[in-house]
């Protein structure tokens, strides 16, 4: 298995892998130039959006700046919004459908490290290195996530939800609810 595909699988993997960093190359300098472009410049945004997703449906808009890894991993439905400084962590699979919103400083994370620092920074010689894993996110249609929230690797967030601002999203969350707070947890039926 290449490293990539490690990744993918969520095994452990290298992060310096050659593979891994020349998509890691790429997809900042397609977010350089995407952050760096007028905001009137849509057709060139587009192209950009098109370029660095695996998937983009149509009216898709992305503030900027908007941050990723890799970029190819992201799948986002359409006339889904995401607002300012948002960082999407796709070392694995981030596919959002359609007519979210995705409110500013949002941090969706698909990478995970091992908790105790022996089991996670491998010693070699003068250097030393770190266990990565992946997991990934998926988040349902027409689901609003709050301003400052974070999603965790692994989560599942169901169609028609609404998570609070400033939420820790560590375990998945049904469809149709609204759910917020730190961690989230399910406050009510939508």
């Amino acid at each position: 298995m290449t490293e990539k595909e490690k990744m993918l699988n969520g095994d452990f993997y290298d992060s310096r892998d050659p593979e891994l960093i020349k998509m890691y190359h790429s997809a900042r300098k397609l977010l350089k130039e995407y952050n760096g472009l007028d905001s009137e410049l849509t057709e060139e945004r587009e192209n950009i959006l098109t370029e660095l997703f695996s998937f983009k449906g149509k009216r898709v808009w992305i503030e900027t700046p908007f941050f990723c890894d890799y970029g190819e991993n992201i799948s986002i439905g359409e006339n889904t919004f995401v607002n300012t400084n948002c960082m999407f962590i796709d070392n694995n699979e981030i596919t959002i459908g359609k007519n979210g919103l995705i409110a500013p400083y949002v941090q969706i994370y698909t990478a995970s490290h091992p908790l105790k620092a022996t089991d996670r920074i491998i010693e070699d010689g003068s250097q030393s290195r770190y266990l990565t894993s992946s997991k990934p996110v998926k988040i349902g249609n027409n689901v609003w996530v709050g301003g400052n929230s974070v999603i965790f690797p692994g989560v599942t967030i169901g169609d028609n939800v609404t998570i609070g601002a400033g939420s820790v999203v560590t375990k998945s969350i049904p469809s149709n609810v609204l759910a917020y707070g730190n961690p989230c947890k399910v406050i009510s039926e939508l």
